[in-house]
């Protein structure tokens, strides 16, 4: 949090009328989570449901680090706690079909999320480019992982389709972390090295990888799109991207992108418009104080997310967040990611 300055970007923002859809494993009604989870849907295969079960955790961490609001000072506090999260299951483990992403994310087009939080990575898909397509039509702001090295030496959708907010992650050093993949897809970077966030049922958890990099870098979309709402998405991104880090070799890189997540820049900072798009008058900002710990970043941890190859239906998604990698020789070996619960 202190990485992030939090505290001092909520003192502008707090994502105020914001929902953010988070197409995941369902989103439990955690205690510090309950008053921003509104009813989404499931659309996992004989299952009916509003979105708020979680038998995974996966989008229940990530549904609290965007938008946990704690409870006093006791609990998780996400980076958005005034924003409002549309659970959208698309599964009960870590795989599930790419038609049911696809139907997750035209789901929230279709109910005016400003925000889509896709923490996973699947093969190319017909059907997820075209409801992608959609929601950037929208004015919808997609954010998504560009994948970890656990698992993949290419992007995934959705963050390999032009248009969408593609994230890395860095590690407790600031720096680039060689767990998340090095492509000229990635856009920005954000905190994903032993993240703590809330997860069913009142637990808590400790997870890395692009997934809770990608949660990370949605509440801040949330923020800025509650402060500047006369920007379209493409501003929303520009400002962000514009407003980042430089931390690599000078410009853009296939390590982060424009840099790592700068929020507070983000929210204050002079940024001309992109060219043919509409001025910047600053709007009234959504305000709000939160005393909730907050996610703490220590050592490193890294996420798994798969990349199907075949185009077309049917790629196979892995969520991030799963595993650690460990690096020997150039050799890299799949760990599982010990867990370590609290509360």
């Amino acid at each position: 949090m202190k990485t992030l300055k939090v505290t001092a970007s909520q003192d502008i923002s707090t994502g105020s009328g914001i929902t953010v859809a988070v197409v995941d494993s369902g989103t439990y009604p955690h205690p510090d989570l309950l008053r921003n989870l509104a009813k989404g849907s499931s659309f996992v295969t004989g299952e009916n449901g509003n979105g708020q079960n979680d038998r995974f955790g996966h989008g229940t961490e990530m549904a609290a680090l965007i938008a946990a609001h704690g409870r006093g000072t006791r609990g998780v506090l996400g980076i958005a706690p005034s924003s409002k999260i549309l659970p959208l299951k698309i599964s009960n483990s870590k795989a599930a079909p790419a038609s049911e992403m696809a139907e997750a994310i035209q789901y929230a087009t279709e109910r005016n999320a400003a925000v889509i939080n896709v923490s996973a990575a699947i093969g190319p898909s017909f059907e997820v480019q075209d409801a992608v397509s959609s929601a950037l039509d929208s004015d919808a702001v997609v954010v998504a992982s560009v994948g970890n090295t656990a698992s993949s030496a290419v992007v995934g959708y959705p963050a390999a389709i032009d248009g969408v907010l593609a994230v890395g992650a860095v590690g407790r050093d600031g720096n680039y972390t060689r767990s998340s993949l090095r492509t000229s897809k990635v856009a920005i970077c954000a905190p994903g090295v032993d993240i703590t966030t809330a997860e069913p049922r009142q637990k808590y958890v400790d997870i890395g990888g692009t997934s809770p990099a990608t949660a990370i870098v949605s509440g801040a979309v949330a923020l800025v799109r509650a402060k500047f709402p006369e920007l379209s998405a493409k501003n929303i991104i520009h400002r962000l991207t514009a407003t980042a880090d430089d931390i690599g070799p000078p410009g853009r890189d296939d390590e982060c992108g424009f840099g790592r997540l700068n929020i507070v820049k983000a929210l204050t900072a002079n940024v001309p418009p992109l060219e043919g798009q509409e001025s910047e008058a600053p709007s009234p900002s959504a305000t709000g104080t939160a005393t909730a710990v907050g996610p703490q970043f220590a050592t490193p941890t890294s996420g798994a997310a798969k990349s199907d190859e075949r185009a077309g239906g049917g790629s196979v998604l892995l969520f991030g967040g799963l595993a650690g990698v460990l690096a020997a020789g150039g050799v890299l070996a799949v760990m599982v990611l010990r867990r370590r619960r609290r509360g």
